[in-house]
């Protein structure tokens, strides 16, 4: 269970008071930049992440940060 950052703070990252996403909406941003984290370290030829965050937890990281933003298509 990641309790850092908190689901509170990264839906507040991602969304505004006028318009808050949701929690799947959360989930699913999360899930997609996992999946860009272990794609680029696959491409660097990076095979053991052994003592470093999981890629789910850095997504969460990254996502708290303000590092990843939503696009309404």
């Amino acid at each position: 269970m990641i309790n850092e950052p908190s689901v509170d703070e990264m839906i507040r990252k991602l969304g505004s008071d006028e318009e808050p996403i949701s929690r799947y909406a959360l989930c699913t941003v999360a899930a997609k930049r996992a999946r860009q984290i272990i794609e680029a370290q696959r491409n660097a030829g990076i095979t053991d992440s052994m003592g470093k965050d999981k890629e789910l937890l850095s997504a969460c990281k990254d996502i708290a940060d303000g590092k990843v933003v939503i696009s309404k298509d």
